[in-house]
């Protein structure tokens, strides 16, 4: 061993006259650990590991090493922290998973001058997440599209109640989306859970969950229809086009309104709207045994059915009220707007409308579809500084004139902004809707080691 002094740090650099040796020396891996300092088991032995994280290799015969291959990915280490029995690397982000060659997917290839070694270790993409679905009250045999991030090769969803579905699935090659078909059997609400290459994704537990209706349009008890002047009549409640079992629905343009297939352009529909005051449906403290009163509405939705015969694009907008107390409608209106004068509680839901003023003709093709609409985007409840909760809601609603939940068809004018406007036209569109719900629409976290 040669040592050189540097007398002005005080400082001894060492070479080792035998490191030459070393590059012929084999490797074992022993072990794989996980390093994480926010665990309560921050040094933990695992069986795979997720792209961002770090792990410890264990074993020997590990100095002199010159590269890691994680899946093939040429992966960056510190030679500072290598000793003979134990190399740290974090893996990188860009290393490849569903696609790595199979001839090295899941392995850890170290290599020396004259010697390496290749161990077999499963490596996953960060972990998988649902974050919506395109329909979360399916009839028997729909389809159902489940949407989030490193759902790659689901081969097994588990459904409210334990029952799984593990053929008939479908996968995106990107795992943004993975599809399947709704069984028989159903009768339990929830969350869903799906297993695939990197691991366990959990939904929100809004899947077959009817527990908070506002409304079904059905004599069933759930929900009651208010009829005054301004409102559709139960009589002009139709069935269900598609025949899927729903029974009745409400077409948002009502069928009497459209003259020779048409409704006017720079016209608003009468109300579809619960019965308000004097319907116990109507007061949403019952909701709180299912959705506490504290739940922060940023955390909740109401979620609808929707049926659209045709493309929807270029004029017409939805919109909804938790109360009748509306002045103005519309998007862009001042009831759909914050203030600190007046209870807000509108919003509007604009499909064929993108964020930026772009368009997408929008269509949902012959099924039906969930639509969700945060609390978060109606009215008062969209000042990002407030802190609203779902107790807020319902005392809101509860200390209005009239607590009457409202939905329409507005077919004015969209002002986007000052350079741009979407100017109403006569349309065709025929949108039904049905089973109107709150839901909550946080998911459960899932921890690759649960009993943490």
């Amino acid at each position: 061993m040669l040592c050189v002094a540097l007398i002005g740090l005080g400082l001894t650099s060492c070479k080792d006259d035998d490191d030459s040796g070393s590059q012929s020396k084999a490797m074992r891996i022993d072990k794989v650990f996980l390093q994480d300092v926010k665990s309560s088991v921050p040094d933990r032995e695992v069986d795979f590991a997720r792209l961002g994280q770090l792990i410890r290799i264990q074993g020997e015969g590990f100095k002199g090493l010159k590269k890691i291959y994680i899946n093939g990915y040429d992966t960056y280490f510190n030679n500072a922290l290598l000793t003979d029995n134990n190399v740290w690397v974090t893996l990188n982000t860009e290393t490849p998973v569903e696609t790595a060659d199979d001839a090295v997917r899941n392995t850890i290839r170290l290599v020396k001058d004259q010697t390496e070694t290749v161990y077999a270790f499963t490596i996953r993409a960060s972990s998988p997440s649902i974050t919506s679905m395109d329909n979360t009250m399916p009839r028997p045999g729909e389809t159902v599209t489940v949407y989030g991030s490193n759902l790659q090769e689901t081969t097994s969803v588990t459904l409210p109640g334990g029952i799984v579905v593990n053929s008939g699935i479908e996968n995106d090659e990107e795992g943004k989306w993975f599809s399947f078909v709704m069984p028989d059997g159903v009768t339990e609400c929830g969350a869903i859970s799906s297993e695939g290459a990197n691991g366990t994704a959990m939904s929100p537990e809004f899947f077959n969950d009817f527990r908070c209706f506002i409304i079904d349009f059905e004599e069933n008890g759930k929900g009651a229809l208010g009829s005054w002047s301004a409102t559709c009549s139960p009589d002009e409640l139709v069935d269900d086009p598609l025949g899927t079992g729903r029974g009745k629905v409400a077409t948002l343009i009502p069928e009497s309104d459209y003259v020779d297939g048409v409704y006017g352009a720079g016209k608003v529909t009468r109300y579809w709207a619960t019965a308000g005051n004097d319907e116990p449906t109507d007061d949403w403290n019952r909701m709180t045994a299912y959705i506490p009163g504290n739940t922060p509405v940023s955390e909740l939705a109401i979620q609808m059915d929707v049926y659209v015969d045709g493309v929807w694009s270029m004029t017409g907008q939805f919109e909804i009220s938790l109360q009748n107390n509306l002045s103005t409608s519309g998007y862009g209106s001042g009831d759909t707007k914050p203030s600190t004068s007046y209870l807000h509680q509108a919003g509007v839901w604009v499909p064929w409308l993108n964020a930026d003023g772009t368009t997408t003709p929008y269509e949902t093709g012959k099924r039906w579809v969930t639509v969700t609409i945060p609390f978060n985007t109606l009215g008062n409840y969209s000042d990002p500084e407030a802190e609203y909760t779902f107790q807020n809601v319902i005392d809101d609603r509860n200390a209005g004139s009239y607590r009457n939940l409202l939905i329409f068809f507005v077919n004015n004018d969209l002002e986007f902004s000052e350079e741009k406007t979407f100017p109403s036209t006569n349309t065709g569109i025929k949108i039904y809707i049905d089973n109107l719900r709150v839901v909550k629409t946080t998911a459960q976290t899932v921890s690759d080691f649960p009993e943490e």
